[in-house]
């Protein structure tokens, strides 16, 4: 359905989404340091169509890369700082919230993440905030039985639910979770930086790496449960028979500061001080990528759905991935890329090595995953897809009585 038609849809039921009649969405992300989650917040706050929906923002830390797109976009971002979830200060900052979503007339409350869905979402129940979607993003490794348990219990209070893999669907059912509250709307990435392949010399310059040398590198934010010691390890094992292949680690390392140290110790040990770069936080993705021979996603857990598999795949770099979370949706093993089991260094070096030789086989694959990307996993449709569903919720609210008028400027 166009957009045309769907505002029509809304204006027949009488919600009026024009320009002097904007939706008012409230998101609410933890942090605003360039991450998964946090990339795919702003990224469709942005897609958004401004006619329709007065986007704005909250969160825990007012701080990271992304603050300066939001105040290119001239949105407004509300800090609520809180040192845990529970307790008498939590809860007065749970009322401010509350009364500001009150306050502003707020029909879309939209929190990302756990920390976001278990502080946001009561305020916004008992704000009376019309519509109330929560969204999950990783397949809860790192919690807690009862972090599971609090969590679900504030989703109850939700309206729906967002998550951006089969996989995490699946598993939240096998929770308890009703499917018909769920919704999958899989990662955007935006394509057209990656329209035009470069030829990342600029990157080998900057880092000594002569013309032709295969590099093999990950990136993700240094995290244990991202795998960055096990890629190491499979580093190790290339390097010992084949003496020309060079890593790139590439991420931000400042949610565990001491794992960069950790990382660094283990290459002099494994003996890769001179053939591992550790790039640290970067933004030229795009060109990165290019540099790479091979791009791996040695993840032992934790994931959704990757934007960096994503943009590998979009830039046609050839990709070695664990089978965990909602990988196996956009990597086909063999097809558009190879899978291996997590946690196994062996494997990850087989797979790496199988494709640093079999350069016709890389090709087709990188081929393949960026037709696959372009075809599925645009931001355009993360964007439209998300608009359908904030229409459908809007619609369901108006005629259960609990629309309010929108906020005119």
């Amino acid at each position: 359905m166009s957009r045309t038609a769907q505002s029509a849809v809304l204006n027949v039921s009488g919600l009026s989404v024009g320009s002097a009649d904007r939706v008012r969405v409230m998101k609410f992300t933890t942090i605003f340091a360039i991450g998964g989650i946090e990339r795919q917040v702003v990224n469709i706050g942005k897609g958004l169509e401004r006619s329709r929906f007065d986007v704005c923002f909250a969160t825990f830390n007012k701080s990271g890369e992304l603050l300066a797109e939001c105040e290119a976009h001239a949105w407004s971002v509300d800090e609520y700082k809180i040192r845990r979830l529970y307790g008498v200060a939590t809860m007065k900052q749970q009322i401010a919230f509350g009364k500001s979503l009150r306050r502003e007339r707020t029909q879309i409350l939209h929190a990302y993440g756990f920390y976001p869905n278990v502080f946001a979402i009561p305020a916004a129940r008992l704000a009376g905030v019309p519509v109330i979607i929560g969204s999950i993003r990783d397949i809860g490794d790192i919690w807690t039985f009862w972090q599971h348990k609090v969590q679900k219990q504030c989703l109850r209070l939700a309206d729906h639910i967002v998550v951006n893999a089969e996989a995490i669907k699946r598993d939240l059912v096998q929770r308890g979770y009703d499917a018909a509250r769920l919704s999958v709307i899989p990662n955007g990435i935006d394509c057209e930086r990656f329209r035009l392949p470069g030829n990342g010399e600029a990157v080998r310059r900057e880092w000594n790496i002569p013309p032709g040398v295969p590099v093999v590198g990950v990136l993700a934010r240094l995290m244990r449960i991202k795998g960055q010691e096990v890629f190491l390890r499979a580093a190790a094992l290339i390097a010992s028979k084949d003496p020309h292949v060079r890593f790139m680690i590439v991420g931000d390392n400042s949610i565990v500061p001491e794992y960069i140290v950790e990382l660094k110790q283990l290459a002099g040990q494994l003996g890769l001080e001179d053939r591992v770069v550790f790039t640290g936080f970067r933004t030229d993705v795009p060109d990165l990528l290019a540099a790479l021979s091979v791009s791996v996603s040695p993840s032992i857990g934790l994931e959704g759905m990757s934007n960096s598999i994503l943009e590998s795949m979009a830039a046609g770099v050839p990709v070695v991935a664990t089978q965990v979370g909602g990988t196996p949706e956009i990597v086909e093993d063999g097809v558009s890329g190879l899978l291996v089991s997590p946690g196994d260094p062996e494997a990850l070096a087989a797979a790496i090595s199988r494709l640093l030789q079999d350069k016709t086989m890389a090709k087709q694959l990188g081929e393949t995953a960026r037709r696959r990307v372009f075809g599925r996993y645009s931001l355009e449709q993360a964007v439209a897809s998300t608009e359908r569903l904030y229409e459908d919720l809007l619609l369901g609210a108006r005629q259960k009585g609990r629309f309010k008028e929108p906020r005119r400027p």
